[in-house]
């Protein structure tokens, strides 16, 4: 089964850049570009990332964001999760990054977005991986500030597929964004959000309706409505699920319990993904892995959950096909018979 999982041709739909940053990468742009750290080395750094909850997290996640300066840095940080990925035969990957933690700190959206953007060319003629850029607004901010950002963008319009909502969802509901939303759809975005983490279904049901959210990342809370199980089963939205990162959380006290295998029965169209795997102790084939030993998924399952993540990606028709005609390839050859 680790083989199996290993070598499955996968897709990524929910990874935040800035949480593929890993302490060693860390130290080195933060001493390239004279920033000190408040942690003597790299095994004190990842000793801190035991966290409580969700706003645990992001205390440090913002923190060692702050050694990102240069274009060359989103690029140094963006090309080192796509050589992680094509050891991990992700053949597709969509990926958030979250400008207002770097302009905020005075980093144009310019440099932020053209390094980025850089590396995801490079790995597309070089490593092989498909890719769309997906810009997330951080909720505990104003929806005025992310108005700004939204204009900010526009000049890179052509580089950006979708926009999201992250960061604390406690107390900031999706409808306080609606307004921006409105306006990301009418420039030609597609629009996704976090939505049922550690917030309600509610904020589930907010997203779909007043956001238009076309995928809802995390979602696991919608279990406790069975009406919105039922809306996301027959319209087959996708729930970018990110198992490592809830255990870690504590939005589940350990990956027994998680709710992906009761998600996957219930019909929807689930997938799995990193989220922040730098802090949360995995990338995709160890998402995979962990849940498929702790829920005991089948060969069966852990095929769905591939071509659910093909499936749910924001490629063409077209494209979606080559991708998925990869994957019944290798799941014909590799599942036992």
């Amino acid at each position: 089964m680790r083989q199996f999982i290993e070598k499955l041709p996968k897709a990524e739909l929910h990874i935040h850049i800035e949480g593929s940053l890993e302490p060693e990468l860390m130290f080195e742009i933060g001493a390239r570009n004279g920033i000190e750290l408040p942690y003597a080395s790299v095994e004190a750094l990842r000793q801190a990332y035991e966290f409580s909850d969700l706003q645990s997290f992001l205390d440090i996640y913002y923190q060692g964001a702050r050694v990102l300066l240069h274009e060359q840095d989103f690029y140094d940080l963006t090309w080192a999760y796509l050589n992680r990925a094509k050891a991990q035969n992700i053949l597709h990957t969509e990926i958030f990054f979250d400008p207002q933690t770097h302009t905020d700190r005075g980093v144009p959206m310019e440099r932020v977005i053209t390094g980025i953007h850089r590396a995801l060319k490079d790995a597309e003629r070089q490593l092989g991986i498909s890719s769309r850029l997906i810009l997330c607004f951080l909720r505990h901010l104003s929806a005025d500030e992310a108005m700004e950002t939204l204009e900010q963008a526009l000049p890179f319009r052509d580089w950006i597929t979708a926009v999201g909502l992250d960061s604390s969802e406690v107390g900031h509901p999706p409808e306080k964004f609606a307004r921006v939303f409105d306006r990301a759809r009418k420039e030609g975005f597609l629009t996704v959000a976090h939505a049922g983490e550690e917030g309600p279904p509610e904020y589930i049901w907010q997203a779909l309706k007043l956001l238009g959210a076309k995928r809802i990342d995390h979602g696991v809370r919608c279990m406790e409505d069975p009406i919105l199980v039922e809306t996301l089963r027959s319209a087959q939205i996708p729930l970018t699920v990110c198992p490592l990162s809830n255990v870690k959380l504590r939005v589940f006290a350990s990956m027994a319990d998680h709710s992906l295998k009761r998600l996957l029965e219930a019909g929807l169209c689930v997938t799995v993904n990193s989220d922040d795997p730098a802090y949360f102790g995995g990338y995709l084939s160890e998402n995979y892995l962990a849940t498929q030993q702790a829920l005991d998924l089948t060969y069966e399952q852990i095929g769905r959950l591939a071509r659910n993540g093909f499936v749910a990606s924001f490629l063409n028709q077209d494209q979606k096909q080559q991708l998925l005609k990869k994957l019944e390839t290798y799941l014909s050859e590799a599942v036992p018979k």
